[in-house]
């Protein structure tokens, strides 16, 4: 069963539709060709600014536990080898502080939906019983509605466009990821207060271990966004830039409060 067809959801990929149709229409006689595109960039900026509150939680939420660094490690010490504890002194910690865990991974969440329906309508050759005029645009010869590897079949000045998209924003995860790492304090930093606070060698060594696998958790959506919709690795282009940009602000602007 196509969840598309279901009339709530129909309704609403419907009303998604017409409104990219028709700031893509507005965009027109001064984007030409280009106005798809701007469209979709135009609709991710309109989702983050919505977002707005959410990130600025976030990052209220980042200084409360950049603050807490010394206490969360000392409390990982002393519960190293008592898991069950040590989550039970984190939630007494956090509700102390009126910090939620969930608040760093809040924009993405609630971005979710948003990046689901934009996948839907690229997909979908037909969206509330008419026809899907979206998969017929295109931007620089190449259709919304492909990706890296339908791009590979066509011509190659679109797999460079394509590629060269992907390398965007695979640069802005990557200074996301470093902007993230000197905002929250180095790993050696990090290493160094837990052995001071007496944590054991192996629970040093699993973090070290967790901490090589994050590094590489982000570029996800990199790998997302070369198998998904054109559109969608648009707006996830436009979403990254716009996160980049948003934490250095936000950051400056709350510390500084």
């Amino acid at each position: 069963m196509d969840i598309s067809t279901f009339p709530p959801i129909a309704t609403v990929l419907d009303a998604l539709y017409n409104l990219v149709l028709g700031i893509g229409a507005v965009a027109q006689p001064f984007a030409g060709d280009a106005a798809p595109m701007l469209a979709i960039m135009l609709l991710t900026v309109l989702v983050r600014m919505a977002l707005v509150p959410v990130s600025v939680s976030q990052v209220r939420a980042e200084v409360t536990r950049r603050r807490l660094t010394p206490a969360i490690a000392a409390l990982r010490a002393k519960y190293a080898k008592k898991p069950e504890a040590l989550q039970k002194a984190l939630t007494r910690l956090y509700t102390s502080e009126k910090v939620s865990p969930l608040a760093g991974i809040l924009p993405t969440l609630a971005q979710a939906p948003v990046l689901s329906a934009i996948y839907a309508l690229f997909v979908h050759p037909q969206l509330a019983g008419h026809a899907n005029v979206l998969l017929t645009q295109t931007f620089l010869g190449i259709p919304f509605g492909s990706n890296l590897f339908a791009a590979l079949g066509v011509a190659f000045p679109q797999v460079l466009v394509v590629v060269g998209l992907l390398a965007v924003l695979a640069v802005a995860v990557e200074l996301t990821r470093r902007a993230n790492l000197r905002w929250a304090g180095s790993a050696a930093t990090a290493t160094a207060a837990a052995t001071a606070a007496g944590a054991p060698a192996d629970s040093l060594a699993g973090a070290a271990a967790i901490a090589s696998i994050a590094r590489f958790l982000p570029f996800i959506t990199v790998l997302f966004a070369a198998i998904a919709p054109f559109a969608a690795a648009i707006y996830l282009v436009t979403s990254a830039v716009w996160t980049l940009g948003e934490r250095a602000v936000l950051r400056r602007v709350i510390r500084a409060a």
